[in-house]
């Protein structure tokens, strides 16, 4: 009966009791981690006050639909996303774009659910379903960040598949080898029970989920959405950035700054070119409508109209044949004299961007926009530099005008000008084998290269969180909040890593402590000491991430080896370049050849072209152009398409 003496029946409920008030303990922790997404449910108002046959009438806020009005007086919360159509106020949007100064509204402006009221009275019209708002898309976006893994996690998990096997394993061997050198069956039990006690798989499942969860609640209040945790870990590990100017560097709203005329009226030349710009969505477009617009100038009618992309803009307004655009585009219809050539040097040299504008093949005028630098974009730019992590700038504007801003933001010569959106991504692909690359842009335009890049950035207000083509969204257009970015993954990054640490050196140092390594100097364990070391391992991993919480991201000090990169870089069409042979039916003399020349020369991406009248067909050299394209060029000017064959 001596022997049952140092059996301890209460060890059994005194192991599940400690074991159950860790799990409490672990799933009270965890809750802490999913308060970021909590505060962004709750952003919501539960009932809107809307207006039906002229009496205002409060509703379930999950009930309202598109094109119902609704109330939004000062203080109060706006329900839904939607449009002002009565009064003028400012909102607090740091909810959902994490920029803290207000935002004026008036009417036709866009207003965003969450957001709160600071001022007056607004009157709004519902424009997105209740699960389509932005709000609703951010908390989507951080569910699905939770709901991923990591490349980090993969350690963990290798490890997790034959943790429990081995622990099986070490705690079998533990009781044979006890039972060889005791021959105490008790003594055996209790160190083999120990081991598996106290062995805790719950640290390393949890050292990457709650890290995860963590960052990227942080990062939905701050305006930077990650799409997944994949692209939470990698973008810590940015070693080039690739920003385009417009509407990234630059406040991508350009304005008119001037305008010279050549044997024609400011008045009548914008009467004409307005009237074509007007059906463009371009901002240099939209520039030019304002300017039109704010000096009432009335428009002429258009007959017909074409946008090429990247470089102007042709048509016929009231039998005119007019262009707009710059000095590539241009160039292609007629030739540009020296005078005109050397006024656009000289103000493009001051940062402006000229464009051309050609009534019936003269030149009649040439108007200067400008784009402001953004106030925090030197600032950002400045902090990536000391950070040691290369920036380019990508634009199709030209080469002077693209060196005087990159001069101005601190880049000096690392800007790459003149180039298509096709064409960026040829850079981007380029510079991938120097290192991780972050494209920066607005999502559209540059959705080629922030697909091709490492990590998309997309900057932009609400209406650009669902973009496919990016991987991390920043809901305000500030550049900052790609440092801060860099900054926060890199900060999850190290979190995991420590709290992987923490598990491996824990079950490493304990499961052999556990196993009587050191019971020749009187120093083991028993279960329940081993429960609550368990339950104080998943616990610990838990809080290091909450720590996360506390952490001052901005005094983040980052600073990695400098990639060297040769920064006068030179766009390699030829990575993109092919030869086409297309077998042409119609041509019957040598003003035919030149009609043919000349309709695959105006196609965007054609290098050179040589078209034989003998052969009856054209060899031309281009980008990446569908054979539809070219199809039509030539058919538009009169001939037939036999065959297009690539060389």
């Amino acid at each position: 009966n001596h022997k049952l003496h140092q059996l301890f029946y209460e060890s059994s409920a005194m192991i599940l009791t400690l074991i159950t008030l860790g799990k409490m303990l672990e799933s009270l922790s965890k809750g802490k981690t999913t308060n970021s997404l909590k505060g962004l449910m709750n952003l919501s108002p539960k009932v809107a006050h809307v207006l039906i046959d002229n009496n205002e009438l409060e509703v379930k806020t999950s009930t309202l639909k598109i094109d119902d009005i609704v109330i939004v007086r000062q203080g109060e919360i706006v329900p839904s996303d939607g449009v002002v159509i009565e009064g003028n106020s400012t909102i607090d949007e740091s909810s959902i774009s994490g920029e803290s100064i207000p935002v004026e509204k008036e009417i036709g402006s866009l207003v965003f659910e969450g957001t709160t009221n600071q001022l007056g009275y607004l009157k709004i019209r519902i424009s997105k379903n209740p699960e389509d708002t932005v709000l609703k898309k951010i908390i989507k976006l951080v569910e699905d960040t939770n709901a991923s893994k990591a490349p980090i996690a993969k350690i963990a998990d290798r490890v997790s598949r034959i943790f429990v096997p081995s622990v099986i394993t070490i705690a079998l061997i533990t009781f044979i080898i006890w039972m060889i050198i005791s021959k105490d069956i008790t003594k055996s039990l209790n160190y083999s029970i120990c081991v598996l006690v106290i062995s805790c798989p719950c640290a390393l499942g949890l050292a990457t989920p709650v890290a995860i969860m963590v960052g990227s609640g942080i990062g939905a209040k701050r305006g930077i959405l990650f799409k997944n945790a994949t692209s939470l870990e990698i973008t810590g590990k940015t070693e080039i950035v690739v920003l385009d100017k417009t509407g990234t560097i630059t406040s991508g709203t350009p304005i008119v700054e001037s305008i010279d005329t050549f044997n024609i009226s400011k008045v009548e030349l914008l009467s004409y070119l307005g009237a074509l710009e007007e059906k463009s969505e371009h901002p240099l477009a939209k520039a030019i409508i304002t300017y039109v617009h704010e000096n009432n100038i009335e428009l002429k009618k258009v007959t017909t109209f074409e946008n090429v992309l990247g470089l102007g803009l042709k048509g016929i307004v009231e039998e005119k044949n007019i262009l707009c655009g710059n000095v590539k585009f241009i160039s292609k219809y007629i030739t540009i004299d020296k005078e005109y050539l050397d006024l656009i040097s000289t103000h493009a040299s001051r940062g402006e961007t000229p464009l051309l504008v050609v009534f019936d093949e003269k030149v009649v005028g040439i108007i200067y926009l400008i784009d402001e630098i953004k106030k925090d974009s030197i600032e950002a730019i400045n902090e990536l530099l000391k950070m040691n992590i290369n920036v380019f700038m990508l634009t199709g504007d030209n080469e002077i005008s693209a060196k005087n801003i990159a001069s101005r933001v601190g880049l000096d010569n690392r800007v790459i000008a003149g180039v298509l959106p096709q064409e960026k991504e040829i850079v981007v692909k380029y510079l991938k084998q120097f290192g991780k690359v972050m494209m920066v842009g607005d999502g559209i335009n540059d959705a080629p290269s922030l697909t091709a890049s490492d990590i998309g950035l997309a900057i932009g207000k609400g209406n650009d969180i669902a973009k496919e083509s990016s991987e991390v969204v920043l809901m305000k257009s500030s550049l900052k909040g790609i440092v801060e970015a860099i900054k926060l993954s890199s900060r999850v990054i190290l979190n995991i890593k420590e709290n992987l640490f923490w598990a491996f050196i824990y079950n490493v140092i304990c499961i052999p402590l556990a196993a009587g390594a050191l019971s020749s100097i009187n120093i083991s364990l028993t279960p329940m000491i081993g429960s609550i070391a368990m339950s104080c391992s998943s616990i610990f991993v838990v809080f290091n991430a909450l720590r996360l919480n506390i952490v001052d991201i901005n005094k983040t000090k980052i600073k990695r080896d400098l990639i060297n990169i040769d920064y006068q870089l030179e766009l390699k069409k030829e990575d993109s370049s092919m030869v086409k042979e297309i077998n042409i039916e119609g041509m019957m003399c040598m003003h035919c050849v030149k009609h043919v020349t000349n309709a695959l020369e105006k196609i965007d991406g054609v290098s050179k072209v040589d078209v034989s009248l003998e052969k009856k067909n054209a060899t031309i050299e281009c980008n990446n152009i569908s054979d539809e394209v070219i199809k039509s060029a030539i058919e538009d000017a009169g001939y037939n398409v036999i065959s297009i064959n690539n060389k």
